[in-house]
């Protein structure tokens, strides 16, 4: 090989060089920004999943019908009923004055709903979301649910970012906080960071967004008084009684009916003497309504393994639920 080739061979293996060097280069830095955008997925996936994820926060679709005559469907909560009216009767002949160019006072859409679980609390609130939406208060009249593990995250710094989230998945609806006294500093965490960005999104978004939160009677005043924004903004109280014992069987009759099937003599005074026992022995931490839906899937449980004994049940016996169902069903399932 004469000197001239040495050379021409020399450059061309350090250009190659090169050319290697620099590829190398941009395959390290395109797996430094994969890695970066790694770490930020799971940054945003912290925010959205801890403390409880995706099922902390439920979306319900806008209530098809009539939310009135949902409303009146509904068993028992005559106080209730009449609350929604009221309040419903008030936004309608503010709006007419409005029309007017009357003079109206300013309308807080905020509502507390005070009781213990299982009296219909959301179920309220999907209704009453309805009415603002017929009434022109909200857009879209969807239902957003959560509590504080949908609100607040494990992270500094990631707990407003969380509950903006969230308040924006509601807006033009209604974002329904259960619990909402856990939200108080003294349950640890965040809670004090969620409450003041929530604030802050309830005045920002004062004409897209409206909040129900719920709870206790007792712990709401105490998570209401804890804070002078929540009392300036939180003026309406609606309280959900306990379902009496003729409630409660009348939630279970209802649901049976609404599948077709149907209890026998003496399934039904059972049930009817279940209901009172439970009632009157019941804890702070009762279901109600709950409770009765948690039964009647229980029985309908032990109704299908009493007849997947038989090889061709009448369709009678496929409707017919019996005591021993019924006493398998109430013993099975707490109160």
């Amino acid at each position: 090989m004469d000197k001239n080739t040495a050379i021409s061979t020399t450059k061309k293996f350090f250009m190659g060089c090169g050319v290697l060097s620099f590829a190398m280069f941009v395959i390290v830095l395109c797996i430094g920004i994969l890695v970066d955008d790694d770490e930020q997925q799971v940054t945003d996936s912290q925010v959205s999943q801890s403390d409880g994820g995706a099922d902390s926060v439920k979306v319900q679709d806008v209530l098809e019908g009539d939310p009135y005559e949902e409303l009146e469907s509904l068993t028992g909560m005559t106080e209730v009923k009449a609350e929604v009216k009221s309040l419903a009767n008030f936004i309608k002949i503010q709006k007419k004055r409005e029309a007017e160019g009357l003079t109206t006072p300013s309308i807080s859409y905020h509502c507390v709903f005070t009781g213990s679980p299982g009296t219909g609390k959301t179920t309220v609130a999907r209704i009453l979301a309805r009415i603002y939406k017929d009434l022109g208060v909200l857009k879209k009249g969807h239902l957003v649910e959560t509590d504080r593990s949908g609100l607040v995250a494990e992270y500094v710094g990631q707990t407003a970012v969380k509950t903006n989230q969230v308040c924006d998945s509601a807006l033009g609806g209604v974002l329904f906080i259960d619990e909402a006294y856990a939200l108080l500093d003294d349950h640890g965490g965040y809670g004090g960071e969620a409450v003041a960005t929530l604030l802050k999104r309830m005045e920002d978004d004062r004409d897209n967004l409206v909040v129900i939160v719920a709870g206790y009677t007792n712990e709401m005043k105490r998570f209401i008084n804890s804070n002078p924004g929540l009392q300036s903004r939180f003026t309406r109280y609606i309280n959900f009684p306990d379902f009496k014992p003729n409630e409660l069987y009348e939630i279970y009759i209802n649901r049976a009916k609404k599948y077709g099937y149907t209890l026998d003599d003496d399934a039904d005074s059972y049930l009817r003497a279940h209901l009172k026992k439970v009632f009157e022995h019941k804890s702070r931490n009762f279901g109600n309504g709950r409770y009765v839906r948690n039964v009647f899937e229980r029985t309908i449980t032990e109704q299908a393994n009493r007849l997947a004994k038989k090889s061709n049940p009448s369709t009678k016996e496929l409707n017919e639920l019996t005591i021993d169902d019924v006493r398998k069903a109430c013993a099975s399932v707490k109160y």
